[in-house]
């Protein structure tokens, strides 16, 4: 028997198919075979059309099923992980109203910035842990303010994974960590956060129905079927949002536990029990997949715009092959990049620099010396910089991280990427051959509580290296102070 996942990025769509009491992946496949674009019709808009990532998902799902040969009716579970903070918002006959407002769009800041000053900084770190910021929250008050004839026909909104669920069942439905993660929770009084709406003049009915992360959430629709290829009746056993399915899926759910993922955005999730929070305007903080009201499961997740985005826009306009051959010519250039700077900020309004957008910004290029390999090298670090900036963030947040765990991606299969990390912040990091989608099938089964199992089959199927921090710190933090210095001199003149 088989549990299938779904990873909605906005990159690609891909779906997995494991074997459920081994955990061992059959099959992973991504659709669209190019990457999904994203349409921004101004400067730090994104959208998506909703759509898309159904057609995407069913054509994903009839791809693995026939290429492996499987029945549908041998698919017993379906987990979907999906880029978080999205918008999507609803007619009262479940069609899509207007594109997708997506996770990198930062139209809604000015809007989050002036409900946290009015509602009080304390008042929305004691009951959102966050403040409302450019969450989704925040881009349905966008939409009632310009696009009042949209807004006027919403019946729901959904997050992603709540639409491609919707699609596949015909449940509007969502969990608490979801509307955590939408800022729709209030984790003081553990219900919606009706006062939020309130300030935003949004009504409280357009909230889908609750579910537990880990349960029978739906069944597969006889409309959900015909279109995906799925059999009629197979339960949706779990969704969450990317982040804390990335953690998940390596294995992370207790305090002192660190995911990392550098995708196109780079990520820092942090497990805590503790709900007090000093950066809610910097670090974002989540109900995880595994928070009770009784045992209490933060995620604190510190998030970089400008990660993997950044070396792919390198490998777009360098004229070079794959980012193997970037990685190859970034080891040919010493620790420091000789003195070249890249702050990878180009992707919208960073919330852990206060929500400021620098833009990428390349510095101290002598046009006689210094060649593409530097650039490679300098992209690299300026990125694992980053990590390293958010890390500091994070422990004047009070995480002390004792076990870090990063997915086989492309930032991390890069040893100068991983080593830099590993060295600035003194801790070993441990990298999984895993995907979201792979950890989304596998969390099929914890809705039986068996994360003893869901544990071993993560280190019996994924796990593959661990970089050590090397023994020649000075050099590294020769160039992180640098590189740190021109970060502040930007962040007092922005």
């Amino acid at each position: 028997m088989y549990s299938i996942g779904y990873d909605i990025g906005s990159s690609s769509i891909k779906a997995a198919l494991v074997e459920t009491a081994s955990g061992e992946r059959i099959a992973v496949v991504n659709e669209p075979k190019t990457e999904m674009e994203m349409l921004a019709l101004q400067n730090g808009w994104a959208e998506q059309d909703p759509n898309d990532w159904w057609a995407h998902v069913c054509n994903a799902t009839k791809a693995i099923v026939k290429e492996n040969a499987i029945d549908p009716k041998d698919i017993t579970g379906i987990g979907i992980s999906y880029q978080m903070h999205g918008l999507v918002v609803v007619d009262k006959n479940g069609g899509a109203l207007r594109n997708s407002i997506i996770w990198c769009d930062s139209r809604a800041v000015e809007i989050g910035q002036k409900a946290f000053d009015a509602l009080g900084h304390d008042t929305c770190a004691e009951q959102l842990l966050n403040s409302p910021a450019n969450f989704t929250a925040s881009k349905l008050k966008w939409v009632r303010d310009n696009e009042p004839r949209v807004y006027d026909q919403v019946h729901k909104f959904m997050l992603p994974g709540d639409y491609i669920a919707y699609r596949l069942g015909g449940d509007i439905r969502s969990t608490k960590s979801g509307l955590s993660e939408g800022i729709f929770w209030d984790f003081k009084n553990n219900d919606i956060a009706g006062w939020l709406l309130d300030h935003y003049g949004l009504d409280q009915k357009m909230v889908p129905e609750l579910v537990d992360t880990f349960s029978v959430q739906g069944r597969v629709s006889k409309k959900g079927a015909s279109e995906s290829g799925l059999a009629e009746g197979t339960p949706i056993l779990y969704r969450a949002g990317d982040q804390p399915n990335n953690a998940l899926s390596l294995n992370v759910f207790d305090p002192g536990e660190v995911a990392a993922t550098g995708g196109t955005s780079g990520v820092v999730y942090a497990i805590t029990q503790n709900r007090s929070v000093k950066e809610s305007s910097r670090v974002n903080n989540f109900a995880h997949v595994n928070y009770q009201d009784h045992k209490p499961r933060i995620g604190k997740l510190l998030c970089i715009n400008g990660a993997g985005i950044q070396y792919r826009w390198l490998l777009n306009n360098l004229n070079v092959a794959s980012y193997e051959e970037m990685n190859e010519l970034a080891q040919s250039v010493p620790i420091g990049s000789d003195g070249v700077s890249i702050h990878p900020f180009g992707n919208g309004a960073e919330r852990m620099l206060n929500n400021k957008t620098l833009g990428t910004q390349l510095s101290n290029i002598n046009l006689n010396n210094h060649t593409k390999a530097h650039l490679c090298r300098a992209a690299l670090e300026g990125i694992a910089f980053s990590f390293v900036y958010g890390m500091e963030i994070m422990k004047s947040d009070a995480i002390e991280a004792r076990v870090i765990r990063a997915g086989n991606d492309n930032l991390f299969r890069s040893a100068i990427f991983s080593n830099t990390v590993a060295t600035l912040i003194g801790q070993e990091i441990e990298i999984y051959n895993t995907t979201g989608a792979i950890g989304a099938a596998r969390a099929c089964q914890l809705h039986k509580g068996d994360f003893d199992t869901f544990g071993k089959q993560i280190m019996d199927n994924d796990y593959v290296m661990g970089f050590v921090p090397s023994a020649n710190k000075a050099a590294y933090e020769t160039a992180y102070f640098k590189w740190k210095k021109e970060l502040e001199i930007m962040l007092r003149n922005t």
